[in-house]
C-alpha cells in the first residue's frame, strides 16, 4: 500500500543509537522522501541518520546549550513550534518529549506515535532533574507541565507504543489512544542467526561462564546500579553493554565479575543474546526492544513486572518477573531462574522466535497505513 502524500517525521532528538532510532529507520523505509525534524543533531553520534534529510531547529546553532539537555529544555517548546509545516500532508511526530508539540495548518494531518508522555515531567521526574533543581525551577516547570497538556491537544491522532504508554496518556493527558508496537525486523535478524556459527567463536569475547547479559543505556531511570550491586553481592557473571552518563559511577563500585562492552554490531550482540544464561531489565520499559531482540535469539528474559516488557515475553516460557526494583527482589528472581533455568531455556530456543513475530516490521506497516488511510 502506498500512500502518495507529502510526509515528514519529527523526532525530539537525534544524538545517540537505541531502539527508538530503529523505529525512526522503519518509518523513513516507508516514507523514504521524508524530512526528518528534529531539536538537535549529532552527526557524529548519530551515524545512521547521514542518508537521511535531517531538519534541525535552532538550538543546533547554539552548541553550548545543544550540548546541555537541562539548558535546552527550556528552549524545546520554541523549538519545535518554530517548524513550518504548510507543505506537507502528513506529519508523523514520534515523541517522549516535545516533539508532539509542532503547530500544523487545518489541512495537515499530525499522527503521534508517543514513545511516552514527557518523561522529564511526569513520568519518575526525579529520575532527571533533582530535588534541589526541581525547587528551584518549580514555577516554570509547572508553567511548562501546563503548556505540555495544551500541546498534547494538537496531534490529530495519538497512538501508543504499548499499552502500557497508552495508560499513560490516558492519565496524563486525558487521551485515548490505540496501540501499534515498534516495528521488529524478523527478516534482518533471521539471516544474523543463520550466519551467526560462521563468525564467531567463545572466545571472541573472552566471555565468562554463565553470564548474564544487560544491553542498556547506562542512565539513572535504567536502574542498571541495582544490578551491579546485586550481582557484585552474589558473585554471578554479568556482561553489561552500553554506555551513558553513569558508566564511571557504576564502575567504580562494580566487582570483578562485572564485564563491560560498547559499540557491538547487532551480530555480536546477538551472539552474546545465544550464549547468555539470560537478559535482565530492571527497567520500567516504555516498550523494551532489547526483549524482543533477546527472545528471538532465544535468550530468556528477566524483567521487571511494571515494564512494558510484560507485553513482550511469555511469562515462565520466554521470561520471568520480579516486582520490586531492589537488590533483595533481584536476589529473589535469581535464585528462581536457577531453579527453572533449563526448561526456561529450552522453551526460549524453542518458542521465542515465534512469538517475537507478532512484532514484525510487516505488521506495524500494514496498521499504520490502514489507521493514516481511515482518518
Amino acid at each position: 500500500m502506498i500512500i502518495k502524500k507529502k510526509v515528514a517525521i519529527v523526532y525530539d532528538w537525534i544524538d545517540k543509537w537505541g531502539g527508538v532510532e530503529r523505529v525512526l529507520l522503519a518509518l523513513h523505509s516507508m516514507f523514504p522522501k521524508a524530512s526528518l525534524f528534529t531539536s538537535c543533531y549529532d552527526a557524529d553520534k548519530a551515524k545512521w541518520a547521514r542518508n537521511i534529510d535531517i531538519v534541525p531547529s535552532f538550538i543546533n546553532r547554539l552548541p553550548f546549550i545543544r550540548s546541555n539537555r537541562l539548558l535546552s529544555f527550556f528552549l524545546y517548546p520554541l523549538a519545535f513550534e518554530s517548524f513550518d509545516f504548510s507543505h506537507y500532508d502528513i506529519v508523523i511526530s514520534v515523541s517522549s518529549s516535545f516533539a508532539k508539540s509542532i503547530i500544523t495548518k487545518p489541512g495537515t494531518l499530525h499522527i503521534c506515535y508517543l514513545l511516552t508522555p514527557t518523561r522529564y515531567l511526569w513520568i519518575y521526574p526525579e529520575n532527571y532533574i533533582s530535588s534541589s533543581l526541581r525547587l528551584i525551577f518549580s514555577p516554570i516547570l509547572n508553567q511548562i507541565k501546563e503548556w505540555d497538556k495544551i500541546a498534547s491537544n494538537r496531534p490529530d491522532k495519538f497512538i501508543s507504543i504499548s499499552k502500557l504508554v497508552s495508560k499513560r496518556s490516558f492519565k496524563t493527558y486525558q487521551k485515548k489512544t490505540d496501540v501499534i508496537y515498534p516495528p521488529f525486523d524478523t527478516t534482518y535478524w533471521k539471516n544474523i542467526k543463520i550466519d551467526l556459527h560462521k563468525s564467531f567463536t567463545t572466545n571472541t569475547f573472552k566471555l565468562p561462564k554463565n553470564f548474564f547479559l544487560v544491553v542498556s543505556r547506562l542512565e539513572p531511570y535504567k536502574k542498571i546500579d541495582l544490578l551491579v550491586k546485586t550481582f557484585t553481592k552474589v558473585k554471578k557473571n554479568l556482561i553489561i553493554v552500553g554506555k551513558g552518563s553513569q558508566l564511571q559511577r557504576i564502575k567504580s563500585y562494580s566487582g570483578n565479575t562485572i564485564q563491560f562492552l560498547q559499540d557491538l554490531s547487532d551480530k555480536e550482540l546477538a551472539f552474546l543474546y545465544q550464549h547468555a544464561e539470560a537478559t535482565i531489565m530492571p527497567q520500567e520499559e516504555d516498550f523494551g526492544y532489547v526483549a524482543v531482540e533477546a527472545q528471538f535469539m532465544g535468550c530468556p528474559v528477566i524483567s521487571y513486572s511494571k515494564s512494558g516488557v510484560s507485553e513482550i515475553i511469555a511469562q515462565n516460557k520466554t521470561g520471568i518477573f520480579f516486582h520490586k526494583q531492589s537488590v533483595q527482589s533481584i536476589r529473589k528472581v535469581l535464585e528462581r531462574f536457577d531453579q527453572i533455568s533449563y526448561n526456561l531455556k529450552r522453551a526460549s530456543v524453542q518458542y521465542g522466535e515465534e512469538i517475537s513475530k507478532k512484532f514484525d516490521f510487516s505488521n506495524f506497516q500494514n496498521k499504520l497505513h490502514v489507521l493514516i488511510q481511515n482518518l
